[in-house]
């Protein structure tokens, strides 16, 4: 899909980080918008932003682990707009700690935000764009889809399984000859509060205890982390913005893992063992 003016893209997780970049340049395209997020405070903060700056659109507050929100979603979006052509399902939560000592909340939470958000964004959105005969599907999975990182059991599980739906509905889609695109998202460290995701873990998916010591550790140093060598959400937005009209499936945003990629498949294939984590 080259032409992006004047069409409507939806996009959920849309108050800060890679959602709100990506808001952004599709508004600077001349793209219509559907932004969702649950964080409804900041949303209407992000709404008045970019309204500011020209941009036709309407928030609706969403929390993605829901069905019944996301088909509200769509239907508001096509109620308004009377069409939609980007789906960005954006919206991602994180917690940490070794993967046998998470409790269920922990899996719970994470599994139903990160990878259920997504099925929901793909069941209710995918048909709507294959009956108008154009569009494209886009997922944020995570350089942890494709390599585990150690200490994030859920959320790898959680974005092994975007990675693995994104491809399987991309051969679907090209099997079936529709004209619908998708793209799945990939990327490592980006300058996001994503480790402050648990500001919006709702009360019945809190473990008892309070957060681990693992999880304020990761929390500490992932968030320094983020904020010295993280890569602007700008510079992935236009990633995506790219990947959507050349209708490339895979947007890697750090080419140093490409390394890795390399040697896990050469060792997949000459004896079945795994590169360090460290990459």
């Amino acid at each position: 899909m080259r032409e992006l003016r004047g069409r409507v893209a939806v996009v959920t997780g849309a108050a800060s980080g890679i959602g709100f970049a990506m808001a952004r340049r599709f508004a600077a395209e001349g793209m219509r918008l559907v932004l969702a997020d649950v964080e409804e405070a900041a949303l209407a903060e992000s709404a008045r932003a970019l309204e500011s700056g020209g941009a036709e659109l309407l928030t609706r507050p969403t929390d993605v682990s829901s069905a019944e929100q996301v088909e509200a979603l769509a239907d508001a979006a096509f109620e308004r707009f009377g069409a939609a052509h980007v789906i960005a399902n954006n919206a991602g939560v994180v917690c940490a700690g070794p993967a046998h000592e998470l409790a269920p909340q922990d899996w719970d939470w994470v599994l139903r935000v990160n990878l259920w958000g997504v099925i929901h964004g793909v069941r209710v959105f995918t048909p709507r764009l294959v009956e108008q005969g154009e569009g494209h599907m886009l997922a944020t999975a995570s350089i942890a889809g494709l390599a585990a990182v150690p200490g994030l059991g859920a959320y790898n599980v959680s974005k092994f399984g975007v990675v693995a739906l994104m491809e399987t509905l991309h051969h679907e889609l090209a099997e079936a000859g529709s004209k619908v695109g998708v793209s799945v998202l990939c990327p490592g460290n980006v300058l996001t509060r994503i480790t402050e995701a648990d500001r919006n873990r709702p009360d019945a998916l809190r473990p008892p205890g309070g957060p681990t010591p693992a999880e304020l550790t990761f929390r500490s140093e992932a968030g320094r982390a983020l904020a010295e060598e993280g890569m602007p959400p700008d510079a992935v937005a236009e990633l995506v913005v790219s990947a959507i009209r050349q209708r490339r499936f895979w947007i890697l945003t750090h080419p140093e893992w490409k390394e890795l990629m390399l040697r896990r498949a050469a060792l997949l294939a000459e004896s079945g063992q795994l590169p360090p984590a460290e990459g």
